[in-house]
């Protein structure tokens, strides 16, 4: 019998899991004696006359490059994605029937399984899940049925018919790149808010989070004061007094702020500017600062004036967006492993057949978590598209600006055993080695660029 050969590619931006979903997928191929050959750079390899590939096993032996404990992806990504309506899907075809593929991978987001849904009518597509925002997924299995198209309104609007969901309800509990991006997060804030606290001052620190303010909801493991996200609109009246009264009893506050987080009217509270991903996504900067400055124009000076004696009271407000830091670095243990899981599980699908499917992680109170699928279909709205997932609003608590107790529930499987013993060994071993004095950075992309070929 023929020996299959299956496609991986890895799309959007980067997570600190690829690499171990990379590997998942890998392994369960060699299982399988079926070739895997990596894509670089995400869709964009397809657009080209040549399509530049690396085989990731050859002799059914995982090259050594493929390190599930190293962040960012040794395929590289690009945020590069196929117009069906264009010309560009000939030159895909093309492509992938040279390739001489039985079926094509694809590690993603939102975007991703949207670009993916046109390949899927070329050759079998399967999705492999990863976004740091967590924003992949449902949060019951009939949630794309709520999406309406309001006449007067420019987008496609949510209006939830479940008030409460449970654990169990979640299709997709959480993507692979989620729990490290909130790691970094609560050691970001750990340190801002000891700053903070020293010089009397207000720290407004935003985090990632376009429409989903899943981010923004792990950051309460370092307990911010006031935690606002995407999904609720900032009431700035009840926000200024909070901010003013906490003020006046600890002398500091923490706020967490999702750098998609909208005004009461509907306007973005940071500045935007498009994209070019078939999502429609657009990306947002400033909301941090935004946020900052509309508060220090409405709490009077007189206040920073009595608790900062001598310091100049425009100096009261500073901001920090943590950024990309949120994408890299070593995954953890949570990401490490499930990603690994999401990866073989997506090997599985395609090599039993299957098309235009998504693996997913579920989670249940009996049995923990558990890797599982669904067509891709299913996250269809009525009209075909693909939304981000947006935080439920029973995970939130809008009135205290705060997690809500479902939240907590939701949280705690994540993350109460998310870090491993080899997280804290590797920090203490490899941080402050002192070959790293010496030594340059050695980049994977020196040995992966001997291994291409141009195809």
């Amino acid at each position: 019998m023929k020996r299959k050969r299956i496609g991986v590619l890895t799309a959007g931006g980067d997570t600190p899991a690829l690499n171990a979903t990379i590997y998942g997928i890998v392994e369960e191929a060699n299982r399988r004696d079926t070739e895997v050959l990596g894509l670089i750079r995400g869709y964009a390899s397809l657009l080209g006359d040549k399509v530049p590939t690396v085989l990731l096993n050859p002799l059914f032996s995982t090259i050594p490059e493929i390190d599930p404990c190293v962040g960012g992806t040794i395929l590289g990504s690009s945020r590069t994605y196929v117009d069906p309506e264009s010309t560009e899907l000939h030159t895909v075809r093309r492509n992938l029937e040279r390739l001489q593929l039985d079926g094509l991978i694809c590690i993603g987001g939102d975007g991703t399984i949207n670009a993916m849904q046109a390949l899927a009518e070329i050759t079998p597509c399967v999705l492999a899940p990863k976004t740091i925002d967590n924003d992949l997924g449902l949060n019951y299995a009939g949630e794309p049925n709520d999406w309406t198209r309001p006449e007067a309104a420019a987008d496609a609007v949510l209006q939830n018919s479940r008030g409460r969901i449970g654990l169990d309800d979640i299709v997709n509990y959480a993507t692979p790149g989620f729990a490290t991006a909130v790691f970094v997060v609560v050691q970001s804030i750990d340190r801002i808010r000891t700053t903070a606290e020293s010089h009397r001052r207000v720290a407004v620190v935003e985090v990632m989070g376009r429409q989903s303010g899943y981010i923004a909801l792990g950051a309460a493991y370092a307990q911010p004061d006031f935690i606002l996200i995407p999904e609720v609109a900032l009431n700035l009246d009840d926000l200024e007094y909070r901010v003013r009264h906490l003020y006046e009893i600890q002398h500091h506050v923490v706020i967490v702020v999702g750098e998609g987080v909208r005004m009461a009217d509907g306007s973005e509270l940071g500045a935007t500017e498009k994209t070019y991903d078939p999502a429609g996504n657009i990306r947002y900067s400033g909301a941090g600062d935004a946020l900052a400055d509309l508060l220090q124009g409405r709490i009077q000076d007189g206040l920073f004036e009595r608790i900062r004696t001598g310091e100049p009271t425009g100096s009261a407000f500073f901001t920090r967006k943590i950024g990309h830091t949120q994408r890299g670095g070593r995954p953890i243990q949570f990401d490490r492993y499930y990603g690994a899981q999401i990866g073989g599980k997506a090997m599985q699908l395609i090599a039993d057949g299957n098309n235009n499917q998504a693996a997913t992680l579920q989670y249940s109170g009996t049995s923990g978590f558990e890797v599982s699928s669904l067509t891709a279909n299913r996250l269809r709205d009525p009209w075909g598209e693909i939304h981000a997932r947006r935080v439920h609003p029973s995970l939130y608590d809008a009135e205290r600006m705060q997690l809500s107790q479902f939240g907590r529930e939701y949280l705690q499987p994540i993350f109460t055993d998310a870090i491993g013993w080899d997280d804290v060994e590797f920090m203490r071993a490899e941080t402050f080695s002192p070959g790293n004095l010496t030594n340059c950075f050695q980049s994977v992309n020196v040995d992966i660029r001997k291994r291409i070929r141009l195809s």
